[in-house]
């Protein structure tokens, strides 16, 4: 797959996944594709599999009222595009221990896209 077809992909995921359109983010990746999610350098969710990414996209669904991803830039590094990402979301929910429903997130993190025949093969994000 080429840098503009690798480029529409993510696009595609990312309004998706603004939109919380899970279907749609999963449209975009391969049937056997790995995510992980990094957070302070520590791995705070992952699967493998489609149906292992639904799970976990509907669970951070219903944490959020509203949520955005920005792409600030995006570059090719080897088979991979790494995507310089702005986010704010607003919680829907209380977490324990953590933030009250209501209250707005912002934070900026990377993604990493790894692609492959089906779509997207492996999604890592950091924040």
């Amino acid at each position: 797959m080429d840098a503009t077809g690798r480029r529409d992909l993510i696009e595609r995921y990312i309004t998706a996944y603004n939109a919380f359109d899970v279907e749609g983010m999963l449209a975009t990746l391969s049937a056997d594709v790995a995510f992980r999610n990094f957070s302070s350098g520590q791995l705070t969710a992952q699967s493998n599999g489609k149906e292992a990414f639904r799970r976990l996209a509907e669970q951070g669904k219903a944490l959020f009222s509203e949520r955005e991803q920005t792409v600030v830039s995006l570059r090719e590094e080897g088979e991979s595009t790494i995507v310089d990402i702005a986010y704010r979301g607003r919680l829907a929910v209380d977490i324990p221990d953590g933030p009250a429903a209501g209250t707005l997130i912002e934070l900026t993190g990377q993604s990493e896209f790894s692609f492959g025949e089906g779509g997207i093969t492996r999604l890592i994000d950091r924040s």
